[in-house]
């Protein structure tokens, strides 16, 4: 019996979807699976330890690399938040332009090497230094593109009467802000926090052209023992660092995923 071209297809596009995904995620495994390695060998396997982590944590190049990244990371977090969200909401307020909105998102497509680039010759040409402040600069700039994304997604499921009936009821613009619209889209806010904290957590190239000799990253120092090699160390290092990342964009996921369910079944019992 000859099978409907139908179920064909979905076959076969069932197994390359498989193929992609071992392809994607088969080297992250691999690198996982070896930080546990107790000969340290990627060609032998010598026992499951994880005396590769307790030296990661001695490290004392690394640690200052992770004290630096966090404090990168947190003010980063702290400026691109408040600034890609006053973004959103002017943008989704006040612009009707095509051409603002996709230059909005003009350093989240643009590469990362052009935009380092860009940054370098810019700080340089204004005469900063290059150090924490210029890192941090450069992270804000990357990562409140992504922050006003987040949030004016949120402000799509946002009824702007709710504002409205605040402001004739006697609230201020500024009392109706802060008591009405930021409590309403708290979870787009914090979503694009936890991803903008992810994002700067990471980011290598960037830090890379702008950090100077006296802001070296975490990212940066394991680039720095990765050109002797790759040693044990460093898939611990990876492993971690993945951990990290992957629970903070599942965090980000699950509040804003939770909030536009919300507001959709809200909108659909009105």
């Amino acid at each position: 019996m000859a099978r409907e071209p139908g179920a064909v297809m979905d076959r076969t596009l069932g197994a390359v979807t498989g193929l992609v995904y071992v392809f994607l995620y088969a080297p992250i495994v691999v690198l996982v699976l070896l930080s546990f390695n107790r000969s340290g060998q990627s060609t032998t396997w010598g026992g499951f330890s994880l005396k590769w982590y307790g030296e990661m944590f001695a490290a004392e190049d690394l640690i200052d690399g992770l004290k630096n990244t966090l404090i990168v990371a947190t003010v980063t977090t702290v400026i691109a938040t408040a600034l890609g969200t006053m973004l959103a909401i002017g943008l989704a307020r006040h612009v009707r332009s095509t051409a603002l909105d996709s230059m909005l998102f003009l350093p989240a497509v643009v590469p990362d090497l052009v935009l380092a680039i860009g940054l370098l010759s810019f700080f340089t040409l204004i005469g900063l230094t290059l150090g924490r402040t210029t890192v941090i600069a450069s992270h804000v700039v990357f990562d409140m593109v992504f922050v006003a994304a987040i949030v004016r997604t949120r402000l799509g499921f946002f009824d702007p009467s709710i504002e409205e009936a605040a402001q004739d009821l006697g609230a201020s613009r500024w009392s109706t802000f802060h008591r009405v619209t930021v409590p309403l889209i708290a979870p787009g806010i914090v979503a694009g926090a936890l991803v903008a904290f992810t994002l700067s957590f990471d980011e290598f190239i960037i830090a890379f052209f702008t950090a100077g000799p006296t802001a070296i990253t975490f990212p940066m120092r394991v680039y720095s023992r990765i050109r002797f090699g790759l040693t044990p160390v460093v898939n611990a290092i990876a492993t971690v660092m993945l951990l990290v990342s992957f629970t903070l964009l599942l965090l980000a996921l699950k509040v804003n995923g939770s909030a536009t369910r919300r507001a959709i079944e809200r909108a659909e019992g009105e």
